[in-house]
């Protein structure tokens, strides 16, 4: 890919609007990102748009490539041979991502562990032993980088590699109280955002995050979630994709333990 194309396709994967599905038809229309940025403007007034389209110029893109590579991350574009094949194969695929750190990590074999933000001691301690074991069984251990089960998992994957997979920019620390931990995946493991850096995630950041956890990991274990948890919607995209999903066994008294055991209901 030259880096003419990589340009056009941030530009394009940054364009107000077009998010992967469209990114997929426009590329495959229209066989580069260039030739769909031009064709972009007729395509909007065609559709009855009234006012432009807020293309990013490629000063704009070039400024975003700056920033990334200021943090020492790398832009990966669906297309790549480093982009993850986990992902390459969604339909659609994420245009691109930010990835910070030991990139071989996204195409090892891969295990997501992920849980309850207020998780129980218990629960943090299986998820951190959980995740020792699978990194010396070879596995990679991806998650969130939230607090509770995603911060045990990865802290007890640190020494075999680790995948955080973050809602904002690859410089988007959340909860700040993961400093630390942060700090220690980018130089033992890797950290991938979609988003571009200096973006705080919001609400609606996390249901792609979640999908790339999923995509990323030939299987996903839930170790506590309540009925209604992000971590379920992780599961569900992941059991979508054809990954396995499993699910850690708890107390039916438990409110941490009711999605975990739903999902076992449903033959996780």
């Amino acid at each position: 890919m030259t880096p003419d194309e990589r340009l056009a396709r941030l530009r394009l994967a940054r364009t107000p609007g077009v998010g992967p599905v469209a990114f997929a038809h426009l590329t495959g229309r229209f066989e580069s990102a260039q030739a769909a940025l031009d064709a972009l403007p007729g395509l909007a007034r065609n559709a009855g748009r009234s006012g432009p389209l807020k293309i990013p110029t490629p000063d704009h893109a070039r400024r975003e490539l700056a920033a990334g590579e200021a943090l020492g991350a790398r832009l990966l574009c669906c297309g790549e041979a480093d982009f993850p094949d986990g992902l390459a194969v969604l339909d659609p695929p994420p245009p691109i991502l930010w990835a910070c750190g030991d990139v071989a990590l996204l195409n090892r074999a891969s295990v997501a562990v992920v849980g309850a933000r207020v998780a129980s001691a218990s629960g943090q301690r299986f998820a951190r032993q959980l995740a020792a074991e699978l990194g010396q069984a070879g596995l990679v251990v991806v998650s969130g980088l939230a607090r509770g089960v995603d911060g045990a998992a990865h802290a007890g994957a640190l020494p075999s590699g680790t995948v955080a997979v973050l809602g904002g920019g690859v410089d988007d620390i959340y909860p700040r109280e993961h400093t630390d931990l942060y700090g220690e995946i980018v130089a033992r493991g890797c950290v991938v955002p979609e988003n571009e850096p200096g973006r705080t995630a919001t609400a609606k950041d996390f249901p792609r995050r979640n999908r790339i956890i999923a995509g990323l990991s030939k299987a996903i274990v839930v170790v506590e979630a309540e009925l209604r948890s992000g971590s379920l919607i992780t599961a569900r995209l992941a059991a979508e994709q054809g990954r396995e999903v499993l699910a850690v066994p708890g107390s039916p008294l438990g409110p941490r333990a009711r999605g975990c055991n739903d999902l076992m209901r449903q033959g996780a």
